[in-house]
């Protein structure tokens, strides 16, 4: 299965009047985490969040190519 990169966020039985809804409840919700949290915290629980969707996910190959991608802009 390829990595999926095209905006594909929603919840299940929630109706949005805007394609990009879905993505500012969920940027939201992972700014509301990281409130009240200091930077040594809030890079932990980027890295335990990680973790956990890598592990939701389950498929090397797509979690291989997220990484590539994810380090695209840092490649000389």
């Amino acid at each position: 299965m390829p990595l999926i990169t095209a905006a594909n966020l929603h919840e299940p039985g929630k109706r949005y009047f805007q394609a990009y809804s879905p993505g500012d409840d969920f940027y939201e919700a992972l700014i509301d985490t990281h409130q009240g949290l200091s930077d040594e915290q809030s890079l932990a629980v980027n890295a335990r969040l990680v973790l956990l969707l890598a592990n939701h996910i389950g498929d090397i190959s797509v979690l291989r190519q997220a990484l590539a991608i994810a380090r695209q802009p840092f490649n000389n």
